[in-house]
């Protein structure tokens, strides 16, 4: 979406991926089907540490930056690209703008709040998706070059929802019907490499199947942790490859509740208006929480089945996340800056 309003308001933009999600199922079928462009440096990083991983990105985008010599280096969300796009872009004297800025879990033993803390620590445009978000900068000090433009990923969700309801044929060839499944996402490393977390998260989503399908889109690496763990797998706990971006928008919109550790399924939740069941100890996603979409029960067992059997709708007045209009607000602001 960003990328296409830098297009249309006349933004020479040189699209560097790192290749840090690099299975064809989480990365090449969302540049399709969101008609991104071909990036024009794919680095081909793969997986890795966080040291070494970022370590890579570091070297390979500072060569990047040398070559292509940017007036801006746009970054996003909390990932280790986004740490070492940032990293390697101040350290060469280049401005940073961060798109996702602001957010706050507040739970450092998160790779993400370190990423995202040091982010928006060396940017100078920080793109806010909500209030709650410009507030946790001011706290911390920032007050300059902060812009609330709203949620990305809320524009990209309305433009693609009703695509979806045309193109995706997911629930017909899992033998789902709309309101009658659960979806669930387990990928954030404080589950996936504690074993005992992630044995009682599946524990939870065995005893909710035997209630209701419920469909797991499965990370590489839960794959390979629940190698690890003895859980039980019955029929009506499905476990697929991840799927892709119109699929998961159709699985998200049509489940009767959704199960997640991601950020962005506890947004998209929202955005649908599908109740959700946080896998976590926290969210930086309070809006969701406070609206009472969202609720967070942690990895416990029965937390998360006391709050998936109270799931329930939450108020439906408030819009916390912007008008749809995130990416020509970002491209609007990053044009007056490139005159």
């Amino acid at each position: 979406m960003v990328s296409r309003a830098l297009r249309s308001a006349g933004v020479t933009e040189t699209l560097v991926h790192t290749g840090q999600h690099y299975d064809d199922n989480m990365s090449k079928v969302f540049f399709e089907e969101l008609q991104i462009p071909e990036p024009d440096y794919n680095l081909g990083i793969g997986s890795g540490d966080h040291g070494s991983q970022t370590g890579r990105m570091l070297e390979a985008l500072e060569k990047v930056f040398q070559r292509e010599k940017p007036n801006w280096v746009l970054v996003y969300g909390d990932t280790n690209s986004t740490l070492a796009g940032a990293l390697a872009a101040a350290k060469l004297h280049i401005p940073v703008a961060h798109v996702e800025a602001g957010l706050r879990s507040f739970n450092r033993r998160m790779p993400e709040e370190i990423n995202r803390i040091v982010a928006d620590q060396l940017s100078m445009l920080l793109f806010a998706p909500t209030e709650t978000a410009v507030q946790n900068l001011q706290r911390e000090g920032i007050v300059d070059g902060i812009h609330n433009i709203g949620d990305v990923m809320y524009d990209a969700a309305l433009t693609h929802r009703d695509l979806a309801m045309i193109q995706s044929r997911i629930l017909g060839s899992l033998n789902l019907l709309p309101k009658n499944y659960a979806l669930a996402t387990v990928h954030r490393a404080e589950n996936t490499d504690n074993l005992q977390r992630l044995l009682e998260i599946f524990e939870a989503l065995q005893v909710l199947s035997r209630e209701l399908p419920i469909v797991v889109p499965l990370h590489p690496r839960t794959r390979q942790a629940l190698k690890s763990i003895p859980v039980l797998i019955n029929a009506q706990l499905i476990l697929i490859d991840p799927v892709s971006y119109l699929d998961m928008l159709l699985l998200e919109s049509q489940a009767r509740f959704i199960l997640t550790d991601s950020g962005g399924v506890q947004k998209e939740a929202f955005f649908f208006r599908v109740p959700c069941i946080t896998l976590r100890d926290e969210t930086e996603w309070v809006e969701t929480v406070d609206t009472g979409w969202n609720v967070v029960a942690g990895s416990r067992r029965g937390s998360i089945v006391h709050a998936a059997h109270s799931a329930k709708a939450g108020r439906c007045d408030a819009y916390p996340f912007g008008d749809g209009n995130a990416a020509q607000n970002i491209a609007r602001v990053i044009s007056l800056l490139a005159r």
